[in-house]
């Protein structure tokens, strides 16, 4: 049977840790893509443990329910971040964007896909704050600066079906698999016992080639990280505490300013009952 049911769709990856629910966060963004983009097919990869969570309203809403096939994270961490690098062979779809569960659009990205032709893995660079300039802040970056590696980042990424692709996602496994050696041999100043997903492939684009993957000079694909320092708060500093945000429909306003760009709203807590309820309605 083919792995690819359609051409085009949005990715994420849901498991459920003591402090979060994954699940809830990526149903959120399923009812937010369905109400935002045109290009609307949705995907979740789930381990056993939080597909036994799963019930009507995921299944009425996800297209699609995929089986992690083998979970490399520690069970006793709460950072799932090693099963990533397994979307290439999990996807339902020849094109993909894959998405980490805690972000938001605020309006449609359709025209974004024919950008992401540009290049069979595209990994967008940089981020921008909620005064929608792109960021210049170094503070959770310090180890691609001091190991010269692209700044991407993967809250947003996009890939298809290619020789391209899977090399690049091959050479993401090979890395995780060696990480120790290459942490200790050959990183400057790295110290993460499982690397962040941004790390692992920002090594995989300098590996495979950085022009292959990115386009810097396409800043409009990009989106709003609401990590505090990114803001220039202190970190465990929420910024719903911080500053005043409000809802118009999508559209997300952050001191009165709207975020045009996908939002990274970092804060779990952001993922209402509530908002998860207007979402609901806007499919009745």
């Amino acid at each position: 049977m083919s792995q690819h049911k359609e051409q085009c769709g949005f990715v994420t990856f849901a498991q459920n840790t003591a402090q979060v629910d994954y699940l809830e966060l990526a149903y959120l963004q399923a009812l937010n893509v369905k109400a935002t983009q045109r290009i609307n097919s949705y995907a979740v990869i789930v381990d056993s443990a939080t597909k036994e969570k799963i019930d009507d309203r995921h299944r009425d809403t996800f297209d699609y329910i995929i089986d992690l096939p083998a979970d490399y994270n520690d069970p006793a961490s709460d950072w799932k971040l090693a099963n990533e690098c397994q979307v290439f062979w999990l996807t339902p779809f020849k094109e993909t964007i894959k998405l980490e569960s805690d972000l938001l659009f605020t309006r449609s990205i359709d025209h974004w896909w024919t950008a992401f032709r540009l290049r069979n893995v595209f990994l967008s660079t940089g981020c921008r704050n909620y005064q929608q300039q792109v960021s210049d802040v170094r503070k959770y970056r310090k180890i691609f600066d001091d190991n010269c590696l692209p700044d991407v980042y993967n809250g947003l990424m996009y890939f298809r079906y290619s020789r391209e692709a899977m090399a690049f996602f091959s050479t993401a496994t090979e890395i995780l698999k060696n990480w120790p050696e290459l942490r200790d041999t050959v990183l400057i100043n790295c110290r993460e016992d499982t690397p962040s997903t941004d790390v692992l492939y920002g090594l995989t684009a300098l590996v495979t080639g950085e022009d292959t993957c990115t386009a810097p000079s396409l800043d409009f694909v990009n989106f709003v990280h609401m990590k505090p320092g990114i803001q220039g708060w202190a970190d465990g500093q929420s910024c719903f505490n911080t500053v005043v945000t409000e809802r118009d429909a999508d559209m997300i306003r952050v001191n009165n300013l709207n975020q045009y760009w996908p939002v990274h709203y970092h804060d779990k807590n952001y993922a209402t009952k509530e908002l998860i309820k207007y979402y609901e309605s806007r499919r009745n």
